[in-house]
This record gives structure tokens, C-alpha cells and sequence, in this order.
């Protein structure tokens, strides 16, 4: 029986988290001969997934998802863009847009490659008509991985999939997705060697995060119980400001405008608590960066997000049953087929543009990851950079439902063929 009291769970993640960054430290020995070929994030991100998987914890009694999701993701999106250059973050140039926009298209036409690859070797998997037609399910992994959540449901509603088969579409969704982070957290500990395949230009990055280190040694000073307690009021208070506005612009749109209220409509996402709790909280953080607030970079508060943002990560690992990869094989096959198209034309036109691995990373995340997982791979580059990662998760939930619909037409149309 896995432990169900979330004070257990949380202080497993959080034993978890310590024995990496402990070990990470070491300077020699095997520690440091493994964390060269194996990076210290993704362990965060694997060792809860195994506990998952051998029962210790479950992601589905705890609930420590989803306040480290509602609460933690906020806070550290106030405190790690308190000190953002936007100027520095429109110098990035165009090749963010590129890559997010390449991960959409490769999302849109990789559903039906799939059904078309797969369609030769297992036909009897997309003979089922109705609300249990195949396609219908896939809809909504369109809309999970241009979108997020939202997106998901909206798609489960416009095309109407069968919901007692819709477990299995959610699994797939969870395996294939963290596998694909899994490997894009791995390729982060080789950035350098990606990079260079690329012939990437990473000069704009790497002024950005110089010119955050530096403003970071120019105002640092040694912080007080004062400067925590302001610190934390300003990130909490945020969490709950960004809470209400979310609440109080969701219900007014979707008492007001029948598109917003209507789940089958493209418009439904802006009916999203979460996403508009997103929003706020990162305009707030931006808004604070052109005050005073952002001197209190000089006593550590992107790694104060950075602590938050490592909690989420673990919690992220959790959902993942390792187990679960075998029990809808030919669905899972379709995921894999899907997510391998989305990242050979990433990787494609990263080539092209010479765009870093940054941007294929986060390009990818702010689609299949969304708004949780987008700052998370961006923060493992930089603090700085987490902004990166949630400005583009907000166009993934804006494109998500026309993207999946799009998607989901083509999809029906190669099943039929």
C-alpha cells in the first residue's frame, strides 16, 4: 500500500530532491562521474517516478501535484522574473517563435502520420466507428500536447470520444509526454555538444544570463528576516491576487460570452482557471521588474523559484508509472510515432535556422508540457530564462483547440482512407 498521508509524500520528494543536490555536489568519485552523463534535473525528475512505480507514493491519491502546480509554479514565476530583461528577452530574437510554432505543425501533422504508418500493420485498431473511432480519442492528445488541460477537455467535447476508453488516450498522454521530457532534460546536460552540432548562435542567451548574473553580484547583500518575509508576501501575495483575478476573469467570461462557456468551442480554453492564474502571475512579475522590487534578485529570489521549480519537477515525476508503458502497447505506439515526427522536425529546423537547443527545448515543452512544464526545462538553463518558457506556453493554450481541431480533421481523414 503506498503512503497516502501528503506530509509522507512530500517529505519523500523532498529526501529525493536533497540526495541529488548532495550528491550533485561532489567534486570526485562516482557521483561525479555520473552526473557528467546523467544531469542532476532529470534524476529529480526519476527518482519519484520510481517510487510511483514500486507503490511507495501515488500520484493519484496525493495532492501534491497539484499545490505545487497552483501554488509553488506562481510564486516562482513572480520570483524568478522580478529581475527580467525584457529587452534582453526581445533580443532573443525570432527563432523562439520559429521553434514554438515548428513543435505545434509537428504536433498537427504527427497524429495522422501516425495513423497512416500504423494503418499498414495493425488496420483492425482503427476500424471502430462512432464514439469509439480512434481518431476521436487521439483528438484529445492534440489538444493535451498543442495546448494543456483545457484544450484536452475541450477536444473530449467537440468530438464527443467514448469516455469509458478515454483512461487509456490519459495514459498515453502521461507516458508518452514524460518520456519525451525525460529526454529533453537528458539533452540538457549536453547543450554544449548540441549546440555546436547545430551550429547555434547563442550569443543573445548568453548575454541575457550574463546580464542577470551580473545585476544579480551588483545588488546582492546579505538578506534579513525582513527581506525573506517582504520577499515571501510579494510571491505569495501574488499567488493569491493571481488566484482571484483567475477566478474573477473565468466566471465573467463564461457567463458572458456562450463561446467561452461552451467546451466544444475554440474558445473554451479562455475559460481556464489555470491558464489566466499563469498570466497574472507572470504580468505581475514583469510589472515588479520595473520597480525596486527586482533589487531583491540581490538576496536570492530566483533561487528561491528555483527551490519552488524543483519541487514541481518532482511532483512532475511522480505522475509517471513506469510500469504502465506496457499496458496499451499499440497506443503507446502511436504516441511514440506522434512525438517522434513533432521533435525530427524540431530538431529539422533547428538545423536549418541554427537555433539553440534552448529554443528546441522550449519550443517543444511550450506545447507538449504546457505552462508547467515549459519555465521548468527553460529555469534548467537559467533562472533567467524561465520567463522564455512561460510566454510561449500562453500562445500554446491560445493556438492549442484550432491546432488540435486541425489536427484531429486530418486524423479522421487518414483513418478512413
Amino acid at each position: 500500500m503506498p503512503f497516502t498521508n501528503d506530509a509522507i509524500v512530500f517529505g519523500i520528494l523532498m529526501i529525493s530532491l536533497g540526495f541529488v543536490f548532495f550528491t550533485e555536489s561532489k567534486k570526485s568519485g562516482f557521483w561525479y562521474k555520473f552526473y557528467k552523463v546523467i544531469p542532476g534535473l532529470l534524476m529529480c525528475y526519476f527518482l519519484p517516478a520510481i517510487f510511483n512505480s514500486l507503490g511507495v507514493i501515488s500520484s493519484e491519491e496525493s495532492q501534491t501535484y497539484y499545490i505545487a502546480s497552483r501554488y509553488l509554479l506562481p510564486a516562482s514565476l513572480v520570483l524568478m522574473t522580478l529581475s527580467i530583461d525584457l529587452k534582453a528577452i526581445y533580443n532573443l530574437g525570432y527563432k523562439a517563435l520559429v521553434m514554438f510554432f515548428t513543435g505545434t505543425i509537428g504536433i498537427v501533422i504527427g497524429g495522422p502520420l501516425a495513423i497512416l504508418i500504423l494503418s499498414g500493420f495493425f488496420p483492425e485498431l482503427f476500424n471502430g466507428a462512432g464514439p469509439d473511432a480512434i481518431w476521436r480519442g487521439l483528438s484529445t492528445l492534440a489538444g493535451s500536447w498543442i495546448g494543456g488541460g483545457a484544450n484536452q477537455a475541450a477536444m473530449l467535447e467537440i468530438f464527443e470520444y467514448n469516455p469509458q476508453k478515454y483512461g487509456g488516450m490519459v495514459l498515453v498522454d502521461i507516458v508518452v509526454a514524460n518520456i519525451w521530457m525525460a529526454i529533453i532534460l537528458l539533452g540538457i546536460g549536453k547543450k554544449d555538444r548540441i549546440n555546436k552540432w547545430l551550429k547555434a548562435d547563442t550569443t543573445a542567451i548568453e548575454k541575457l544570463k550574463e546580464k542577470v548574473i551580473l545585476f544579480s553580484n551588483n545588488s546582492q547583500r546579505n538578506p534579513t528576516l525582513t527581506d525573506y518575509m517582504i520577499l515571501l508576501s510579494v510571491a505569495f501575495g501574488t499567488v493569491g491576487l493571481s488566484h482571484l483575478g483567475a477566478e474573477i476573469i473565468s466566471n465573467f467570461l463564461i457567463n458572458n460570452f456562450d463561446s467561452v462557456a461552451d467546451k466544444s468551442s475554440g474558445l473554451s480554453s479562455f475559460g481556464s482557471k489555470f491558464f489566466w492564474m499563469i498570466t497574472i502571475a507572470t504580468f505581475v512579475g514583469i510589472g515588479l521588474s520595473f520597480t525596486k522590487a527586482k533589487n531583491y534578485e540581490g538576496i536570492g529570489a530566483s533561487k528561491i523559484g528555483s527551490v519552488f521549480i524543483y519541487v514541481l519537477v518532482a511532483t512532475i515525476g511522480m505522475k509517471m508509472d513506469l510500469g504502465s508503458i506496457l499496458d496499451e502497447p499499440k497506443l503507446i505506439l502511436i504516441g511514440v510515432i506522434w512525438m517522434t515526427i513533432h521533435a525530427l522536425l524540431l530538431i529539422l529546423t533547428a538545423k536549418i535556422i541554427r537555433a539553440p537547443y534552448f529554443f528546441l527545448a522550449v519550443g517543444s515543452q511550450a506545447n507538449v508540457g504546457g505552462a508547467a512544464s515549459a519555465p521548468v526545462v527553460a529555469a534548467a538553463f537559467h533562472p533567467s530564462l524561465a520567463t522564455v518558457g512561460v510566454l510561449l506556453a500562453v500562445f500554446g493554450y491560445v493556438v492549442g483547440t484550432y491546432g488540435a481541431m486541425i489536427c484531429t480533421y486530418l486524423m479522421e481523414y487518414t483513418s478512413n482512407l
